[in-house]
């Protein structure tokens, strides 16, 4: 049994995995380092692996994971199953190291575009031979909406809603339909240019606003929640297995 890991700024999403499947997962909104050392030991397993937006775990929990599993915290330097060819590994973030680590694992041996939905919109290609290529970085929807409050004398902030045209007939609308058709038109645009360079090419749609902007394109997409635990199940079986 392996335990995924992904800490993020204000949660922590956990799977716990046998081989290849998802067993059960986890979302804590609120929690504590200990608890992740009481669940894993709980739980029996016997590999971990972690991501966390923060540098490190308190010293006492890290050294308690490394003596009680075997104990795998993703960074820059962490073994791969794909070949990296970014050239700021150091900056790259690890939740896009995920999502393209997932995507491999759902669909080994194919083209594939990783797309993260969540406050930036990531864009990760990944060829069929194992290249990992880059991507790009956008604002996501509600950044977009805040902006545009932010650096404005007087358009008002606000949440993502549907609206019922795409063409806006007021200011609330015309901000929504320009941060969330932008938002969509952008992921339509650069699936349309990897598939001019990649085709046929697997597109995978995860993050928080995945479900609302898969709704809004025509591409044919594949929406997945839980890509970015995959992924890092994924590392984890790869590390395991080079070490056994």
């Amino acid at each position: 049994m392996n335990l995924s890991i992904d800490i993020g700024n204000s949660r922590v999403k956990i799977g716990l995995f046998d081989g290849s499947q998802l067993a059960q997962k986890w979302n804590w909104e609120f929690w504590q380092a200990e608890e992740l050392l009481a669940l894993a030991t709980n739980l029996r397993v016997k590999n971990i692996i972690l991501s966390t937006v923060a540098d490190t775990l308190p010293a006492q929990v890290e050294q308690a994971l490394r003596d009680n599993f075997y104990y795998l915290p993703l960074n820059n330097q962490t073994p791969l199953p794909f070949n990296n060819l970014y050239r700021t590994p150091q900056t790259l973030g690890k939740d896009r190291l995920a999502a393209v680590a997932g995507a491999l694992a759902l669909f080994p041996g194919q083209h594939c575009l990783a797309i993260d939905a969540g406050t930036c919109i990531t864009f990760d290609l990944l060829t069929g031979g194992g290249d990992y290529l880059g991507g790009n970085i956008s604002p996501g929807v509600r950044l977009r909406l805040k902006a545009m409050h932010a650096f404005t004398a007087r358009l008002p902030e606000l949440e993502p809603d549907a609206t019922d045209l795409w063409l806006g007939y007021s200011t609330d609308s015309a901000m929504r339909n320009g941060a969330q058709w932008g938002a969509a038109f952008e992921i339509e645009g650069i699936i349309a240019q990897c598939r001019a360079f990649y085709d046929p090419i697997q597109v995978i749609l995860t993050g928080g606003d995945a479900d609302f902007l898969a709704k809004m394109m025509k591409s044919q997409i594949f929406v997945h929640a839980e890509l970015v635990l995959f992924g890092l199940n994924k590392i984890l079986e790869y590390n395991v297995n080079q070490v056994a």
